[in-house]
């Protein structure tokens, strides 16, 4: 009983450090970057940290817990599955997005593309984000994956899932620095060391994607909070679909 009170304390802790870190980053860009465009303006840039913390840090780490949830340990696996592949494509369309908000507005300004460590570490984080849904899809969803592969699969999965947060809070804090210091620059006033209340809050948005990146990893670390591996309806749906896979424990 414990146990279940104290996922439930986290998982509500993540669901509001989700909307502190959307609404923070709305903030940032509507109120004091000037709002949104798409017209290779720094209007167009703005969609850039907006997307990409909707994407690679709020629907990304959400998706991630789902199979956590105690409500779905009872059901069918199948449902979930689809659901969490849907949150993570969804979460991979408005990175891939936000992407070519930022390099369009690069090109318009003749600006170099992938220059600085934020650039690197957050298309590190994109392509092995789309290499994973694909490789997720292809092992977990297709009837015809083989037991073994799908054995094999798993703890990959896991790892990758979780460095692929992990990179992706990186190349967002790397980024909100980043663009702190291009705003406030030396001769700028008032300077960045001031602690305007522009970078106050983009401050503190950078703690609540660090924090809201501790809790997921603390959930998905937690042992108790796993899914059993294999519910009566899993197996149901299994030999229904495919005998071979009958006994599958993913």
């Amino acid at each position: 009983m414990w146990s279940i009170v104290s996922f439930y304390t986290c998982y509500v802790l993540c669901v509001g450090l989700s909307l502190a870190c959307m609404v923070c980053v709305s903030l940032w860009s509507s109120q004091w970057r000037g709002g949104f465009a798409w017209d290779a303006s720094a209007l167009q840039f703005n969609w850039h940290p907006v997307l990409m913390v909707a994407g690679l840090i709020v629907l990304y780490g959400n998706g991630a817990v789902l199979y956590r949830v105690p409500l779905t340990w009872g059901q069918n696996k199948l449902p979930w599955k689809l659901l969490h592949a849907a949150v993570m494509l969804l979460a991979l369309i408005l990175s891939v997005v936000g992407l070519c908000a930022v390099f369009d507005f690069h090109n318009a300004q003749n600006t170099p593309n992938l220059y600085s460590v934020h650039s690197w570490v957050g298309i590190i984080a994109m392509a092995l984000f789309a290499m994973q849904w694909a490789a997720g899809a292809a092992g977990f969803l297709l009837p015809c994956s083989p037991t073994p592969l799908r054995a094999l699969l798993k703890p990959v999965h896991v790892w990758v899932g979780g460095t692929i947060l992990c990179l992706s809070i990186a190349a967002c804090i790397s980024g909100i620095n980043e663009k702190l210091l291009f705003v406030f620059k030396n001769g700028a006033s008032p300077t960045y060391a001031d602690l305007p209340a522009e970078a106050m809050l983009a401050n503190v948005l950078g703690v609540l994607i660090v924090a809201f990146g501790l809790v997921v990893l603390m959930i998905l670390s937690n042992r108790e909070w796993q899914r059993p591996d294999c519910t009566p309806a899993d197996m149901a749906y299994s030999v229904r679909i495919n005998p071979l896979v009958q006994e599958e424990n993913e």
